[in-house]
């Protein structure tokens, strides 16, 4: 993997101005791919990529500038040790699960060296609408699979059954209020993805 330059961010205050038309951007973002999970290896990022990745997730539209996600990340031993919880759960929702079964829970967040748990932390007391806040954290799991991309690592944004199972949710930290909004897989391609089929977008051009 080339040399990581970490890009420049802008201060409070700072006035930030493009620097004009970039024909490497737009075609990174019309072939951006996910890469399955299960299709990604070592090496992850490194801690200043992995930094940069999470300030760069965070230049969202933010209504309000409310701030309503927080990150946990998962990366090293932190994976076992989750994957040992998501086990033991399992084996309680599933008594009778097969063994295939209970290795994959166990083994989910070894599919990639960094999980970045993107979390939607709303205040519904707010005037900012909730929608507009859920839609804020969405935004930050599509920065951070554009961001690895740029970096030239593969990236799948999942949820899964655990991100909705409230004890779950209890292992994780969470506060009442707070949801999931998805698990971000980050690792090297170990298998070119392949694109899939895709619709042509439902345009309307609204005339009154």
């Amino acid at each position: 993997m080339a040399t990581f330059t970490a890009p420049t961010f802008p201060n409070p205050g700072d006035t930030v101005s493009l620097t004009g038309p970039s024909a490497e951007t737009l075609t990174l973002m019309a072939q951006r791919r996910s890469t399955l999970a299960k299709d990604m290896g070592e090496p992850g990022p490194s801690a200043e990529q992995l930094d940069t990745l999470l300030k760069i997730g965070a230049r969202t539209p933010d209504h309000g500038k409310l701030f309503p996600w927080r990150f946990i990340v998962f990366e090293g031993e932190s994976r076992a040790v989750f994957g040992e919880k998501l086990e033991a759960r399992f084996r309680d929702i599933e008594p009778d699960a097969p063994a295939e079964r209970l290795e994959l829970e166990r083994t989910r967040f070894l599919r990639a060296p960094v999980v970045i748990a993107v979390i939607s932390d709303t205040d519904e007391m707010h005037k900012v609408p909730e929608w507009e806040q859920i839609l804020s954290a969405g935004a930050v799991c599509q920065n951070l699979l554009i961001a690895s991309a740029a970096m030239g690592f593969g990236a799948q944004w999942l949820t899964e059954w655990y991100a909705f199972d409230n004890p779950m949710k209890s292992a994780l930290g969470l506060q009442p209020g707070e949801r999931v909004a998805g698990f971000i897989y980050v690792g090297t391609p170990q298998v070119p993805a392949q694109e899939r089929p895709r619709k042509d977008p439902r345009v309307t051009h609204w005339a009154g």
